[in-house]
């Protein structure tokens, strides 16, 4: 987003937004663990659906990508304090 041209951000709404998604987060959190927990990697690999993986691994990627920026920027913020 542009800053001169986007509309004022709406704080509240960004807080309850990045609040939903950490729900929807720790939820596939969860569904991974009960993967790993049942499965090996070798057994997921041999047997899984090969698109529904390639859609899993473009997910996770997107989302480290995505969090990676974020906590770089919280890193950024946190070193003035220091």
């Amino acid at each position: 987003m542009q800053s001169g041209s986007r509309k004022q951000l709406d704080v509240a709404r960004l807080k309850d937004d990045v609040s939903a998604a950490s729900i929807e987060l720790l939820s596939a959190h969860c569904a991974t663990d009960r993967l790993r927990l049942r499965y090996s990697p070798h057994e997921i690999a041999a047997f899984a659906e090969r698109t529904i993986l390639r859609k899993a691994f473009g997910s996770a990627e997107s989302l480290y990508r995505f969090f990676s920026q974020i906590e770089a920027q919280c890193k950024q913020k946190e070193e003035p304090r220091r």
